[in-house]
């Protein structure tokens, strides 16, 4: 009876000793895990933003000027810092260098964006390559059977910005570069190859 109890005892010793030796393991694994879970930014979320914008566009190889506007965007991220960015922006030039001649355009991009983002959700950098077209309207675009108003055709946008978090739900747009290539009539090489800088703000939907 004795020898019963005294390993009925030892069992329920071992049990115990095994029980809390698992917990002392288990204790900074689940730690761990917490401090993932706490720390970690959500997987997907949305954003809108509104910038102002003045670019350096050129009308013909060696000719610049400047336009001024503003752009509006679209951002949904899906998948460790990828997502994806739709985005219209439009800029205006009321008379392109003494010529009398002005420009309005008109682009509407979507493609890829990557997003690094700092530990402390402070700091967001991002780069983007983007294409759709461009429409300018209110000016003159020579062509082979002669000169129109307005003319749509390619454009291809690349380039990145910089968030910094103002509060969970918005964010200020520092600055942002962006290579804007379009292809409108110029009587020359039919290519324009313009610097676009903006700033603005960003408002987090989801």
């Amino acid at each position: 009876m004795r020898r019963r109890q005294g390993s009925r005892l030892l069992c329920g010793a071992k049990t115990t000793a095994m029980t809390m030796a698992m917990m002392v393991l288990a204790a900074p694994i689940a730690a761990q895990a917490q401090a993932a879970t706490q720390t970690a930014p959500a997987a997907g979320h949305l954003d809108v933003a509104f910038t102002y914008d003045a670019a350096r566009a050129a009308q013909v190889p060696g000719a610049t000027f400047w336009m001024q506007g503003a752009g509006a965007e679209i951002e949904g991220r899906f998948y460790r810092g990828w997502g994806a960015v739709a985005e219209v922006a439009g800029t205006h030039a009321g008379n392109i260098n003494a010529s009398g001649v002005g420009l309005d355009l008109v682009t509407a991009v979507f493609g890829p964006r990557y997003t690094w983002t700092a530990k402390s959700q402070k700091y967001a950098v991002f780069g983007q390559a983007l294409a759709g077209e461009a429409f300018g309207f209110n000016s003159v675009f020579p062509g082979v059977t002669g000169a129109t108003v307005s003319s749509y055709n390619l454009a291809v946008e690349a380039g990145g910005g910089l968030n910094i978090a103002l509060s969970p739900r918005i964010a200020l747009r520092a600055i942002e570069a962006d290579w804007l290539r379009t292809q409108l009539p110029n009587a020359t090489t039919n290519v324009q190859n313009n610097l676009r800088l903006g700033a603005g703000v960003v408002f987090r939907i989801r």
